[in-house]
């Protein structure tokens, strides 16, 4: 969870908007919940993070949260697609509860928001490597969305009565 802030304050970080949106709510704190996590993986980490007077996110640590400001209840049944939507820039379905104002600057952030991680791996290793690894990330990223796409075809046609 450290590491999971350590990036989601780093793209905060690069963009002064975010970081205004969020000062106006020093102290708020949000929680992400999954619904309907399957039973046969392992629990997730208590997701629960403070905003901080900076306009950036601290963990609030591995203990229940009793009173958010705000939950985000993301729906888990199928956590791969899920994991595959969020790399693909899309935001799982969810439900929103707690403050109206804090929601609204979160859906901002999140409509707004984007990694450009194509800028921080040409910072790391070079523009050329750079290109080359961005080019196997996507290449991985679209197998798996052909793999995800494949295997909900076969199981809806599994689920099919006198297939």
């Amino acid at each position: 969870m450290e590491r999971l802030t350590l990036l989601l304050n780093h793209v905060l970080s690069r963009e002064e908007a975010a970081t205004g949106r969020l000062k106006a709510h020093v102290g708020a704190v949000l929680q992400v919940v999954p619904e309907r996590w399957p039973s046969w993986l392992p629990s997730p980490p208590a997701a629960a993070f403070r905003v901080t007077p900076a306009g950036l996110l601290e963990w609030c640590g591995p203990a229940p949260v009793s009173a958010p400001d705000l939950r985000v209840v993301l729906q888990a049944g199928h956590p791969v697609e899920a994991g595959l939507s969020l790399l693909s820039g899309r935001v799982p379905p969810a439900r929103v509860e707690g403050d109206s104002v804090l929601a609204a600057d979160m859906d901002w952030l999140i409509a707004n928001l984007r990694w450009d991680l194509m800028d921080d791996l040409q910072q790391a290793f070079g523009p050329v490597a750079a290109g080359a690894l961005h080019n196997v990330g996507q290449a991985v990223r679209a197998a798996l969305e052909a793999a995800r796409q494949a295997s909900a075809g076969i199981a809806s046609r599994l689920r099919k009565p006198g297939s």
